[in-house]
């Protein structure tokens, strides 16, 4: 995950104050809702996280074939990840 849990507490945070400071949002208990956003944005990244080592796991089945038409593997790895979150709806 690219984001520390005390990152996700922050920027958690963060976004509760501003929908509430601009009048977006009424919430009787701020706590409880900035708990929830952090649930929501951990949920997405592992998301992600999932889809990156489904990538490494098609990469290593054909390393043999990307040594031989001589691409690298962070290339293949971007193309895979894009092709394989296309296929199931992601958006990254």
């Amino acid at each position: 995950m690219r984001l520390s849990p005390d990152e996700i507490q922050y920027v958690s945070r963060k976004i509760v104050k501003a929908l509430t400071a601009d009048r977006r949002i009424e919430v009787d208990d701020e706590e409880r809702v900035v708990d929830g956003i952090a649930r929501v944005i951990v949920e997405e990244l592992q998301v992600e996280d999932r889809l990156n080592e489904e990538v490494r796991e098609v990469l290593v089945q054909h390393m043999q074939q990307m040594e031989r038409s001589d691409i690298t593997y962070s290339e293949m790895f971007k193309k895979v990840k894009r092709e394989l979150a296309r296929q199931k709806g992601i958006v990254l």
